[in-house]
């Protein structure tokens, strides 16, 4: 028996496709260089940008970010293969995470995603056709002691029952956070091209947040952020 093999270094990418990232993009991940020790090592932070500027990552943007951090394509699909958190094709504008925990398990959380199912009409790694929301699962939310929980890009939704579905994916701002938050990871605004994101943590906050003790400065309700 022959075994057929394939070359994995030369991604298929149409001849003549245009390139997908803009220079203020690929600047934005070279400003990560003095970061790291290497360039293959900035390639999580590279993908995160790359998602956001162009909402997925498709061949083309693969080949790209293998030219600027000088590492094969394949290391590339294998990163991207290897998370969840990285699309390959395009996805909603709002992404609905569902936990599939043990925890969320227990306390309803399959119900939960059916519900979601049903009034988005779509299944797992499925996009509506408005491409408003995509759905996916995780295997965990790390908000075991508000199960069920949903995260809606970077909102936390606890304590979610069935029949809060539709109010809650019908919310506007169900995706958004009322408080601070890094861009670090964000794509560059066209307006704001050379600016570099500063993480949340650089930011020097109120005298009363500085004691770790307290408390002070943890989010409440149901809004938490997450970053991977």
């Amino acid at each position: 028996m022959s075994w057929q093999t394939i070359n994995r270094n030369e991604p298929v990418v149409e001849a003549g496709t245009r390139p997908v990232l803009s220079e203020a993009v690929r600047e934005k991940i070279r400003s990560f260089f003095p970061k790291y020790p290497t360039k293959r090592a900035v390639l999580l932070p590279a993908l995160h940008i790359v998602q956001d500027a162009i909402g997925h990552i498709s061949w083309q943007a693969m080949v790209e970010v293998a030219d600027v951090l000088e590492i094969a394509p394949s290391d590339v699909f294998d990163t991207v293969s290897f998370y969840t958190h990285y699309w390959t094709k395009p996805r909603g504008r709002k992404m609905v995470l569902a936990c599939r925990s043990i925890s969320c398990e227990l306390m309803g959380g399959r119900k939960v995603l059916e519900a979601v199912k049903k009034h988005l009409g779509i299944g797992e790694h499925e996009t509506t056709p408005d491409g408003e929301f995509s759905l996916s699962t995780e295997e965990c939310l790390a908000g075991c002691d508000h199960a069920p929980c949903l995260l809606i890009n970077e909102r936390m939704h606890r304590h979610v029952k069935p029949e809060d579905v539709p109010r809650l994916l019908d919310e506007a701002g169900c995706d958004r956070l009322d408080m601070p938050r890094s861009t670090l990871f964000d794509a560059p605004h066209e307006s704001a091209a050379a600016t570099v994101a500063v993480p949340t943590a650089e930011v020097e906050q109120p005298a009363e947040a500085e004691d770790a003790d307290t408390g002070a400065g943890e989010p409440s309700g149901s809004d938490k952020t997450y970053t991977t």
